[in-house]
């Protein structure tokens, strides 16, 4: 089952392109120097990463921020835990910094298993106390005071069960009540049977790895406590580090989304087997030739258009007589009647279908009076081609498809062979490839020949010639599955309602999206709100728990993120302000460059053709790398509009007016 279903209602396939609407640079950022500085080489060398922790430490966010108080936490290379104070008024001043706690420095040591260290993470359990990891195994419960360096009111371990506790990871901090505190956690997997030298070897084969539900009682914190372990809910294993966790309180469930699924790894999942092609066999029924079957079939028709008109060649039959043609065009549909049954009997046709149109409705408007039809016909081959040529009413909107989706279209037969999505031909001179087609299919139905390879053209729309690079496109955001685990570690009742009982859908292969963009870190807005690629566009989807066909529904578009994202080469973080704009952050480490924030912003309405767009320089290139963003509410008479925080290795950067 699909849980994200596209509104096509809210796609627009005439959109052009977004705008550049300046914000003053001098007036919506500053910057601050940084007396302790982060850093990304807190890792152990000992032994290579694999290229999921690879992946994750590339788009590892260093910095916390609280968006109600305005504080933000971020740990420097000696260890420091250091409080930001970040100013929530429209004038922005100076923000403040102190040291808050110095965690003990990780040492290497000479166990028999090396481990990666994490990045140290942290979170808020409140105003006034958060919850530190040095990523060397230990977590620190730190209360906020008013002035000063504070102790540790709980200190913890996690034991994993493997062949090492694992250094681990914090993702996310629920409250579930005044006095308990839920930690999800990750660590990479470390089997009991693996043995490996802290000086050889070539990493592990395949990475898995753990997340936890811990649990915190905080009625038992206090300073001075030794030593505790960390009180473990329930488990879960998967094959990357989760890139969005959030509790979701309309559900009761904790939504973790990442590379992979994550089940309970103390089930046994039984998969179905799926044969190779070799294994295959079909049962030949009688008078049936199965070497058919492996032959590619033309699409019913090709097309191509301009910014004025459109082509569509339909092939027929040579033998067609001309009388035999019915055409009618109206403003909004298409009508094509081709009597064909006298020349050769369906059954003996190699034709999918002959074409037959009653009243199907175009992609968009025609004028009717510039719209003609020729018949082609040459002796010398089997097929002819049928041609129509459409004049657009609208003149420079480009049509996705000749014909609409068959849910708006109100006379569409079964039959009907204009349901088939058809690719666009990108040259008219192109059109004779489907002649070329027919004759080698047919030649193929004969014969027993293999025709695969055969297509109606070998480029991409018009509107994209010469910008679109497929590689690139192809690249842009990340395979996901949402996994669903309710509070007490279990599959969610109501997903399991939806799919039926004993399902687990966030298991399911085909459950897989691809994500452009998650809630930027600071708790605005919709927390459970994602953006996922569709073509090229950027969908919309919100969780919607009384929805009882899927608990997500597509609530808007970004019409071309996707497309505008692939020329982002150095993006290292991709965040959107719910109902506002999405936020594409350059990471700076591309020749000192510096690094740039884009900004786009939604269309006003879902189907006008034009959206605005900014960009704002976050770095000059004294600051170094990227490394944290999150945002903060603004207070007074800005209220509703909100600070961007960003952290880089030399430098804190304040955005407004965004």
């Amino acid at each position: 089952m699909n849980s994200f279903l596209a509104d096509r209602s809210l796609l627009n396939p005439k959109f052009e392109g977004y705008k550049l609407e300046p914000i003053p640079q001098e007036r919506a950022v500053s910057r601050f120097a940084l007396s302790r500085k982060p850093t990304q080489a807190t890792t152990s060398s000992k032994v290579p990463l694999s290229f999921q922790e690879m992946r994750s430490r590339i788009s590892h966010n260093h910095l916390t921020v609280d968006g109600e108080s305005g504080q933000a936490i971020y740990v420097d290379e000696e260890y420091n835990v250091c409080l930001i104070g970040v100013p929530m008024t429209g004038d922005v001043p100076e923000p403040s910094f102190r040291v808050l706690y110095q965690m003990a420095t990780p040492m290497d040591t000479s166990e028999a298993i090396a481990v990666q260290r994490e990045y140290p993470s942290s979170g808020f359990l409140s105003e006034a106390a958060i919850v530190v990891t040095d990523g060397n195994g230990l977590l620190y419960v730190l209360p906020i005071k008013n002035g000063g360096k504070s102790e540790p009111i709980g200190t913890f371990t996690l034991r994993t069960g493997g062949a090492i506790d694992a250094p681990f990871r914090l993702h996310h901090i629920h409250r579930a009540s005044p006095t308990t505190a839920i930690l999800l956690l990750s660590s990479r997997f470390y089997s009991p049977n693996e043995r490996k030298t802290s000086t050889g070897g070539n990493g592990l084969s395949s990475a898995e790895f753990d997340i936890w539900a811990t649990k915190i009682d905080l009625l038992s914190l206090r300073s001075g406590s030794e030593l505790r372990d960390l009180d473990v809910l329930w488990h879960r294993r998967g094959q990357d580090v989760p890139i969005y966790t959030n509790f979701i309180q309309e559900v009761n469930s904790f939504l973790i989304v990442g590379g992979s699924t994550y089940p309970d790894p103390s089930v046994s999942l039984t998969k179905l087997y799926e044969p190779t092609p070799d294994e295959m066999a079909p049962i030949p029924r009688a008078n049936e030739n199965l070497d058919i079957s492996a032959v590619p079939k033309p699409p019913p028709y090709s097309w191509t258009q301009t910014s004025d008109s459109i082509t569509v060649a339909f092939p027929l039959p040579a033998s067609t007589p001309k009388s035999k043609m019915r055409v009618l065009f109206t403003t909004q549909t298409l009508t094509l009647h081709v009597d064909a049954y006298p020349l050769e009997s369906a059954a003996d046709s190699p034709l999918a279908s002959i074409p037959h149109f009653s009243g199907k409705a175009l992609w968009d408007s025609v004028n009717t009076t510039s719209c003609f039809w020729t018949w082609d016909r040459e002796a010398e081959h089997s097929y002819g081609l049928l041609t129509l040529h459409m004049e657009k009413k609208n003149e420079g909107t480009r049509w996705m498809q000749v014909f609409a989706s068959p849910a708006i279209t109100t006379s569409a037969m079964a039959e009907d062979t204009g349901d088939v999505e058809v690719p666009e031909t990108l040259d008219p001179s192109e059109l004779w490839h489907i002649r070329e087609s027919l004759e080698k299919y047919t030649a193929a139905l004969r014969s027993g020949e293999d025709a695969s390879g055969l297509g109606l053209g070998r480029g991409m729309p018009s509107l994209a010639e010469g910008e679109v690079d497929e590689e690139a496109d192809a690249s842009v955001g990340r395979k996901v599955w949402a996994t669903w685990v309710d509070i007490e570690g279990g599959t969610a009742a109501w997903s399991q309602k939806q799919h039926g009982a004993g399902a687990t859908p966030a298991w399911e292969e085909d459950e897989s999206v691809t994500l452009l963009s998650t809630p930027i870190p600071g708790g605005l807005g919709s927390a459970s709100e994602l953006i996922l690629k569709q073509d090229i566009d950027g969908t919309v989807f919100s969780l919607d728990p009384s929805n009882a066909s899927s608990v997500w529904r597509h609530i808007s578009t970004y019409p071309a993120l996707g497309f505008v994202l692939a020329s982002k080469q150095d993006a290292r973080f991709t965040y959107h302000l719910p109902g506002k704009a999405v936020l594409a952050f350059e990471g700076g480490s591309i020749r000192d460059r510096g690094s740039n924030v884009y900004i786009y912003r939604p269309p006003t309405k879902a189907k006008d053709i034009w959206a605005k767009q900014a960009v704002l320089q976050v770095d000059d290139g004294s600051g170094g790398a990227l490394l944290g963003v999150g945002c903060v509410k603004v207070r007074g008479g800005n209220a509703g509009e909100v600070v961007v925080v960003c952290l880089t290795e030399g430098e804190l950067v304040l955005i407004t007016g965004i």
